[in-house]
């Protein structure tokens, strides 16, 4: 079992590497999914999710999370053959946490190279958080 930190990371980044691991029949724990990060202009952003949000109708779908976490296992979840039985198999390994549970505390985190948005902030290049995000989409804070 692989645990991952997502502070600080570029969520698409993250969400390939974590997806190539479950594939290859790995359990990977994600934590602190609410500080991923998303490049671009947030008004952009927002507006996107919004759009995936309003898509569809109330009593058939397609339904679209508005909670931290749940957008971090669905972007995943994009990553995964779904339509295939071993996508579905892999997509069931994946647990994602909003914060550091208790049980996992102590435990070592990893935390991806390719995927680390220090650049970013370096070069003041504009991003959103998954918390800001889900907040601006209408979730309640929970955690």
């Amino acid at each position: 079992m692989k645990i991952y930190d997502a502070e600080n990371q570029i969520l698409g980044r993250l969400c390939s590497t974590i997806a190539k691991k479950l594939l290859s029949g790995e359990e990977v724990v994600v934590v602190n999914a609410e500080k991923a990060i998303i490049s671009g202009r947030p008004e952009v952003i927002v507006k996107k999710y919004f759009e995936k949000i309003k898509r569809g109708d109330v009593h058939h779908g397609p339904f679209f999370p508005k909670y931290p976490d749940q957008i971090f296992r669905r972007t995943v979840r994009g990553m995964l053959p779904w339509d295939r039985a071993k996508g579905r198999k892999a997509f069931k390994k994946l647990n994602v946490f909003i914060g550091v549970p208790e049980k996992l505390k102590n435990k070592p985190k990893e935390k991806i190279k390719e995927a680390d948005a220090s650049k970013l902030r370096a070069k003041l290049i504009k991003f959103i958080t998954l918390e800001e995000l889900s907040l601006t989409l209408g979730a309640k804070k929970r955690w």
